[in-house]
């Protein structure tokens, strides 16, 4: 009895420390939303209630108005071509560590694995003088080579973890039939793997498109500005206009809800199969 009502308090707590975290991610957006479709003098006369008559005016002001458009374009662009690249490594990589035997496989993803603790902040500078001298200062492809170099190591780490759970049964009976290893990997392996790829597409596409460091620094040129760095732009510019500001928030914050709604069922599968693992 005494266990019973034990596991019933923590439960309760778990429950609750859940609700709250779930309030505390909730009432910004709700209140970023709410702003966004205030009037400014609906924003004046009450800023934390709910819009007396909603509008989408700041929407259509932000699209029209402001080169947000471009900026979603730019990062679009960067988050494709960093996620694919990196997946591409990152599947080659983690078979070879997990499925092949060779020496000196479990040091090598420890080294990849390690290189998540290292902040990006520490590699700016040497990063900048390569790129200086290389010319791709203000580059799309300078730019994706630097996103899918930072998060490949946690893509490999997923993927290496995740092929382990494929029955070797499997692997045996394609090399039985004749089957390489490039065509294990692509028949067998990835159709299987498919919840953490689509964890991957959702977490790295997360991590490009809100970056702002590496946008700012290593494309300097206006027109390839992307959404994070217009971002700080346009809030210099419209910071007396709350309700304009919080419209781009919304619209900044669309595509990647979008996605992570799309792929949710896959994304958790994915998580959860690595942990368990």
């Amino acid at each position: 009895m005494m266990r019973t009502k034990r596991f019933q308090a923590g439960d309760a707590l778990k429950q609750g420390v859940l609700l709250l975290s779930a309030f505390l991610a909730i009432v910004p957006t709700m209140f970023m939303i709410m702003t966004a479709l205030k009037s400014e003098d609906d924003y004046a006369a009450d800023k934390l209630g709910l819009p007396s008559h909603p509008v989408i005016d700041n929407f259509r002001a932000v699209l029209v108005d402001s080169p947000f458009l471009s900026w979603m374009a730019n990062s679009a662009l960067l988050v494709a071509g960093s996620v694919l690249l990196s997946i591409a490594v990152s599947c080659l990589a983690a078979y070879a560590i997990a499925c092949m035997e060779f020496r000196g496989r479990q040091t090598l993803l420890a080294l990849s694995t390690s290189l998540m603790a290292v902040p990006p902040v520490v590699m700016i500078v040497p990063l900048f003088v390569l790129y200086s001298q290389l010319g791709l200062i203000s580059t799309y492809q300078g730019a994706i080579f630097i996103y899918a170099g930072l998060i490949t190591p946690f893509s490999v780490y997923l993927l290496a973890t995740f092929f382990r759970t494929v029955p070797k049964e499997l692997f045996e009976s394609a090399r039985m039939d004749g089957a390489g290893h490039f065509l294990i990997l692509s028949k067998i392996v990835l159709p299987l793997s498919l919840p953490a790829l689509l964890t991957l597409v959702v977490v790295n596409s997360l991590y490009v498109w809100n970056d702002l460091l590496i946008a700012i620094i290593f494309l300097q040129d206006d027109a390839k500005r992307t959404l994070m760095a217009g971002i700080s732009v346009f809030q210099g510019r419209y910071n007396n206009q709350v309700p304009l500001t919080m419209a781009g928030m919304v619209i900044a914050s669309a595509p990647m809800l979008i996605l992570y709604i799309l792929f949710q069922k896959q994304f958790i599968r994915g998580l959860m199969a690595g942990a368990i693992k």
